[in-house]
């Protein structure tokens, strides 16, 4: 679930939506981590001006620990 909003939301956002690709990592019992990868020119847009886009992200998805009690770590990163 999560991944999906996270994958649908970007794909409005950036510019080259073919080359987001989502990863998910259990750091732990109660913590993942979620990488989104996006071409180069898009990591700028999908962070926002002093991290307000990431943020809002990070915000709807601490909303889904209440359904499913674990934590979200949302990192972005160039892909090429």
């Amino acid at each position: 679930m999560v991944r999906d909003f996270i994958l649908s939301y970007a794909r409005l956002i950036v510019r080259h939506p073919e080359d987001l690709r989502i990863e998910e990592r259990s750091l732990d019992e109660e913590y993942d981590e979620i990488v989104l990868y996006a071409h180069a020119e898009d990591v700028g847009k999908l962070i926002g001006k002093e991290g307000r886009m990431i943020n809002a992200i990070k915000t709807v998805i601490s909303g889904c620990k209440a359904k499913g009690g674990r934590n979200y770590r949302v990192t972005v990163q160039s892909v090429g």
